[in-house]
């Protein structure tokens, strides 16, 4: 049955991290979020009051857990643990990027796994569901005991980098030998061919890059990673690419964190252009940016709220 706001009893509510990205799905699926109070008292706690009645509602939580990353995760713990309490259907978490997903396992003793404690919260505080978008590693999705959707921004992606480049001799590379699967599927697709950055990380946020496995030399070269951070290790793989005889080099990445000194490291990079999603939100500093070019995931998400609402399949959005 169509209710009122022109779902199956679908209804939409966010928090304070991406309300552009929030505004452009309820456009898409025909929805107003959920009237809600998410703010602060004067000691920094979070408040959150549902101002509408979601008893009985299939209701879609939107979230990304991006800078303030502990603010906007209490947020969306908050929001889940009142909607549940207010007797929602179902509530599924759309978390289009998922903070602390690069802390996913123990690399040297006495470490935690954050990925998995935030994992753990989100299913406690009342989640029956997870829509979230490129995930940092696979595996997380089985840290959870909840069904996992990880959309790929793939397609959102590849559309941007055929428009600019594709008459060009294309080659996708890979930062690093952990994004060669990645890499390998843009270049399946584009019909282009593949090169890998070798590099050696001797502490977190700093890379070194050693060497160019493939021929880059002439060629229109796409960077594909799933997160830029301080942009180190990509503007350092942009200057390798050149010094190797690359022609252009650009970058295509799905969360833009770009924290740090990252934007700063853009503009006096080679790098002629970075292609970025809506996953997490521009800081003023880096939408002012002329090198960055901002691409929506937000059909993308629409679809898939709109496919889990109605009971339908989402294998088709797995490309």
């Amino acid at each position: 049955m169509t209710d009122l706001n022109g779902s199956r009893g679908m209804r939409l509510i966010t928090g304070n991290s991406n309300k552009p990205l929030v505004d452009a799905i309820g456009a898409y699926l025909g929805l107003t979020p959920v009237k809600a109070d998410v703010r602060r008292f004067s000691d920094d706690e979070i408040f959150v009051e549902v101002h509408e009645n979601v008893r009985g509602e299939d209701m879609f939580v939107i979230q990304s857990t991006s800078c303030p990353a502990n603010d906007n995760l209490m947020e969306l713990l908050i929001m889940i643990d009142a909607l549940r309490r207010s007797s929602a259907r179902r509530i599924t978490a759309v978390i289009p990027y998922y903070g602390y997903a690069r802390q996913d396992r123990k690399v040297r003793p006495r470490l935690p796994i954050s990925a998995k404690l935030v994992a753990d919260l989100i299913s406690t505080a009342g989640t029956d569901r997870l829509l979230c978008i490129d995930l940092h590693a696979g595996q997380i999705q089985g840290f959870f005991d909840i069904p996992v959707d990880n959309l790929f921004a793939t397609p959102v992606l590849l559309d941007a980098i055929r428009d600019r480049y594709g008459s060009q001799p294309l080659t996708i590379i890979s930062p690093d030998a952990g994004g060669v699967e990645r890499a390998r599927a843009y270049a399946k697709r584009l019909n282009a061919s593949l090169a890998i950055i070798d590099k050696r990380r001797e502490a977190a946020n700093v890379s070194q890059v050693m060497n160019i496995i493939g021929d880059v030399s002439g060629r229109t070269c796409v960077i594909v990673d799933d997160i830029v951070d301080t942009a180190g290790t990509l503007t350092e793989a942009a200057t390798a690419l050149k010094d190797a005889g690359a022609a252009v080099v650009s970058a295509a990445i799905t969360h833009p964190v770009l924290s740090g000194p990252a934007i700063k490291r853009i503009r006096e990079s080679s790098l002629t252009e970075l292609v970025i999603t809506d996953t997490v939100p521009l800081r003023p500093e880096a939408d002012e940016c002329d090198q960055i070019r901002v691409v929506s995931i937000a059909h993308l998400l629409s679809e898939a709220i709109r496919r889990i609402n109605n009971e339908e399949s989402v294998s088709s959005l797995f490309v």
